[in-house]
């Protein structure tokens, strides 16, 4: 890990708990005012958003004047491997976001008994727009956004010809909600360009013998509410191919969240992610949990 990703993260830690502590007060400590879905649910590294796309939104329920808290736990049981990703996220005061998060990936029979984790750190800032339309909010709600990513275990990676054990990741996202657009239901979608070099998020390291370059990738999230806490939609998101050993396909999910309230939400979700190492056509089962304060 290199030292400016050392100090990126020491940072980013001093950010959270400096949130934590000096942001606190009476109410924060339960769900804010917003719009249930319009703190999304927590993104596989750790970002307000889908399961695999990062959102515009801002972490938890917390409006102008409150901080909201979340934590997660998702885990991917796909043919040949094993993901799990946990963290916690603070959205302050409905502009600024800081996420942590911890992912481990099991190689199954590619290198049994082994797994890769990775760290992310992840910052996220509310530029301009509204995520609710209504006729004075036509602009959909824009941020930009960084990850941090540090891959602890790279002798496999740069076996395969990765360059570096860490990176970071540059996007911006724009996501609107429209209410009962669709036979009087609500609708969200998400658009984010990524600027990355990560080999399978990170975890088979970044950059490679066959790109070592920044490529700009799109992903996108689209949702239908069949009731205001029951949704259900699709994801798409554009990956690099940067290792010539191996190719890398896009990813892809289908996905249904379900929130009885405010705080909990749980998101089940059947992924294709294709190609990953030596083993073709990977797909499987996603389920992730998210607390909300």
């Amino acid at each position: 890990m290199s030292s400016k990703v050392r100090q990126w993260v020491r940072i980013a830690a001093i950010v959270l708990a400096a949130a934590v502590v000096l942001t606190a007060r009476p109410g924060t400590a339960s769900a804010g005012e917003r719009l249930i879905a319009t703190g999304g649910v927590t993104q596989i590294e750790g970002a307000a958003g889908g399961g695999l796309v990062p959102w515009a939104l801002i972490a938890g329920y917390g409006t102008r004047d409150e901080v909201g808290f979340t934590a997660f736990y998702t885990h991917l049981h796909i043919s040949d491997f094993r993901l799990q990703a946990a963290g916690v996220a603070v959205g302050i005061y409905d502009r600024v976001e800081v996420s942590l998060a911890e992912q481990r990936f099991g190689l199954g029979s590619t290198v049994p008994g082994e797994s890769i984790s990775q760290e992310i750190v992840g910052l996220k800032l509310k530029l301009a727009g509204d995520a609710v339309f209504d006729q004075d909010t036509l602009l959909p709600q824009i941020a930009v956004g960084v990850q941090f990513k540090n891959n602890r275990d790279f002798t496999i990676p740069r076996l395969l010809g990765a360059k570096k054990d860490s990176g970071a990741d540059f996007y911006v996202a724009a996501t609107k909600l429209h209410l009962a657009a669709l036979a009087g239901r609500n609708v969200l979608w998400n658009v984010t360009a990524r600027a990355t070099k990560a080999n399978q998020l990170g975890l088979l390291g970044f950059g490679g013998d066959r790109n070592d370059d920044y490529r700009v990738k799109f992903e996108g999230s689209v949702a239908l509410f069949f009731t205001d806490r029951v949704a259900a939609g699709f994801e798409y998101r554009a990956k690099p191919d940067n290792l010539g050993v191996f190719g890398e396909d896009n990813f892809r999910d289908v996905f249904i969240a379900f929130a009885p309230d405010k705080r909990f939400s749980l998101t089940a979700a059947y992924a294709k992610l294709g190609n990953i190492a030596d083993k073709r056509n990977q797909h499987g089962l996603y389920l992730s949990g998210q607390l909300s304060f």
